[in-house]
């Protein structure tokens, strides 16, 4: 029997470090506060650090906070490795393998809990999980439509038009795309921002989501304050 489609996105990047899970933990706030029972996942996580006493993921940990489904760590984030680098390289440090149906799995069972699952990938969107399979392999699997968080930095137009033929090679759908932030002197942002909104658009009638700009205190509310409402409720289908 054919597993049921499950319901959210597949958050992915132009790189790493460019937002992700601080756009994925304000999706699930943003759908929690409109009573929508969510969960996040991050399937893959490298890095622990050890927080009053207990090793901790801060990625998976803020996926988990930001869950209005009650989850722990490990089902958050079924794969986590101790160093912070390439999960494949990470996973040989530790003599273990990153196991695809584990992966799959792990999805399927919280979104039989949730009515939309936020899955959040690791790196950009092309990234090796084993000798056979990558990131991209995986967001296939799962067949979520997919937002791309573009972080906002010299390049950005190239590694985010990049990033979407890639995503539409596979055969998803790039349902949309959120700008963040990271480097505030960036040259022309402005329009960088327009040229982005022209060219995903254009290309794969990929909307503008939100932007986000750097901030002090980058909570899952004050980064989902400046999402888009009418194109969130779009994308998730809400009424």
């Amino acid at each position: 029997m054919r597993a049921a489609a499950m319901h959210g996105c597949f958050v992915t990047g132009t790189d790493t470090e460019v937002g992700k899970t601080r756009v994925s933990a304000a999706l699930l706030h943003w759908l929690g506060e409109r009573g929508v029972r969510c969960a996040g996942y991050k399937p893959v996580a490298a890095g622990i650090e050890t927080i009053d006493g207990e090793d901790v993921n801060e990625d998976v940990r803020a996926l988990r906070d930001a869950s209005s489904v009650v989850m722990t760590d490990a089902e958050v984030g079924p794969c986590q490795f101790e160093a912070a680098c390439a999960p494949h390289i990470a996973a040989a440090l530790e003599g273990r393998t990153i196991e695809r149906a584990v992966l799959l799995q792990g999805a399927r069972t919280l979104a039989a809990r949730a009515e939309y699952l936020i899955v959040e990938g690791v790196g950009g969107f092309c990234v090796p999980l084993g000798a056979d399979f990558d990131s991209a392999d995986f967001a296939v699997d799962l067949q979520l439509p997919v937002v791309l968080v573009v972080g906002l930095r010299l390049g950005c137009i190239n590694h985010a038009l990049l990033s979407a033929e890639a995503i539409c090679a596979r055969g998803l759908r790039l349902a949309g795309w959120i700008a963040n932030t990271v480097d505030t002197g960036m040259p022309h942002r402005d329009a960088n921002l327009a040229t982005l909104r022209d060219e995903l658009g254009g290309r794969h009638q990929a909307p503008c989501l939100g932007v986000v700009p750097r901030m002090s205190s980058p909570d899952p509310a004050a980064v989902a304050a400046c999402f888009d409402d009418a194109a969130l409720r779009a994308l998730f289908g809400l009424a």
